[in-house]
């Protein structure tokens, strides 16, 4: 469900992969006309997995919902000027691109010919231009060596590509900002993100790149325990397994008291000469602290825990897969305005995000589904660049352009016939 808080700003992608995409969805969620430019046929990740049984990707629906589509042979010279064109069009609203796509057509420099005031965001694996994604990335960041149990020998990597979704955000912001100066003076700006620079700095930023330099260590693996507090997951006697927290003294308290281990854990800090009303002690003694807690959650099952921790305000979460997600947490579904139930061409329907972010007044747009390829071809050269019916025809018995009739996941039936 988008917000309209962007909805006079339009915005020319060409992307492939996750950061960029997820940057411009971002956009897109706060009211930006998204214009993704497609080749005929679809980019190299239109297929990834998963896929539904149409052979739609869901990763690439999910990425692109509420964007509209134009489908342009990218190989042909007359095509990539119609790309530049609608980059270039007029309108104070215009000129924006957001790229992780890096081809002299497409660079800052040959675009603001065109658009002195043109708003480019590139993202790029490197600063030098090297190639780069999430993965290769995170292997140099000391996570991997961390995680899970992780050493240098056997390093273990998350599955969730961090580093691309904070260098999503990063870049829609960056967008936004660059965009409120150019109303304030009618400058452009020509924005470079490296993927390895957000990873970086957020080691800058979370203190871990300090500790190496000034302390000289590193970060121990340390398993699910969090660190520098006291945190880590139970197994209850039916089987499940429970995270808690007990980080700030308020959340600390709350866990002791809920499972009645007040004594014991006064006798294990004197023994141990620590005061386990600081983090830092209670990190230390991480070990000793769970195996006062495990017998508690070991005896007892899940509803049981869930009961006594809600009556104790205890901070925790259950371990679950999506589908136990779906089917029975409350943050998760229509009850909550940021969801919405969609109908996806090639895909079915299906629940579907809007963006996170809630305005107090709750107004909230529809989500859109994403596009079909080449779905909206003869709108956009038509509201944007001004060709007439005429004109579009003759883009696509060229084969310059193509409409949703080319998509090679759905049917014609499916498409809807359309050009």
């Amino acid at each position: 469900m988008p917000l309209a808080l962007l909805d006079r700003l339009r915005v020319v992608e060409s992307s492939a992969f996750i950061a960029a995409p997820l940057a411009g969805l971002t956009l897109a969620q706060f009211g930006a006309d998204v214009i993704r430019v497609d080749m005929i046929g679809g980019g190299i990740d239109y297929n990834r997995l998963p896929v539904a049984p149409s052979g739609r990707s869901l990763y690439w629906t999910g990425l692109n919902k509420g964007k509209r589509s134009i489908a342009i042979d990218l190989r042909n010279p007359e095509g990539r000027e119609l790309v530049r064109a609608l980059v270039g069009a007029p309108g104070d609203e215009g000129g924006v691109l957001l790229t992780n796509i890096a081809t002299p057509w497409l660079s800052h420099d040959s675009l603001a010919v065109m658009r002195r005031d043109l708003v480019s965001c590139t993202i790029q694996g490197n600063a030098d231009g090297s190639t780069a994604v999430d993965y290769t990335v995170n292997c140099a960041t000391g996570y991997p060596l961390t995680t899970g149990g992780g050493s240098v020998d056997k390093p273990v990597n998350h599955v969730l590509p961090a580093w691309d979704i904070a260098c999503a955000y990063q870049a829609a912001l960056a967008v936004v900002g660059a965009v409120d100066r150019r109303r304030r003076t009618g400058e452009g700006a020509e924005l470079k993100l490296a993927l390895s620079d957000v990873a970086f700095t957020m080691l800058s930023h979370l203190g871990v790149m300090t500790e190496a330099e000034v302390l000289g260590q590193e970060r121990e693996s340390i398993g699910n325990h969090i660190y520098g507090a006291f945190g880590r997951d139970f197994a209850t006697a039916d089987g499940k397994r429970v995270m808690v927290a007990g980080i700030s003294s308020g959340q600390w308290a709350a866990l002791v008291r809920a499972c009645g281990v007040e004594e014991s854990m006064a006798s294990l800090a004197g023994s141990m000469r620590r005061d386990f009303s600081r983090e830092a002690d209670r990190y230390e003694a991480r070990d000793a602290i769970a195996a006062v807690f495990e017998p508690w959650f070991a005896a007892r099952p899940l509803r049981e825990v869930e009961q006594t921790f809600e009556q104790h305000r205890v901070c925790w979460g259950l371990y679950k897969g999506v589908r136990d997600l779906l089917a029975d947490d409350s943050r998760v579904g229509e009850g909550n305005p940021v969801y919405a139930r969609i109908r996806t061409q090639g895909v079915g329907e299906h629940l579907a995000a809007g963006t996170p972010v809630r305005l107090s007044d709750g107004a909230r747009g529809t989500t859109g589904a994403a596009p079909l390829l080449g779905e909206h071809t003869d709108e956009i050269l038509g509201d944007v660049l001004g060709l007439d019916s005429a004109a579009i025809g003759r883009l696509h018995d060229r084969n310059i352009v193509a409409g949703a009739d080319r998509d090679p996941t759905v049917s014609r039936d499916a498409a809807g016939g359309t050009r």
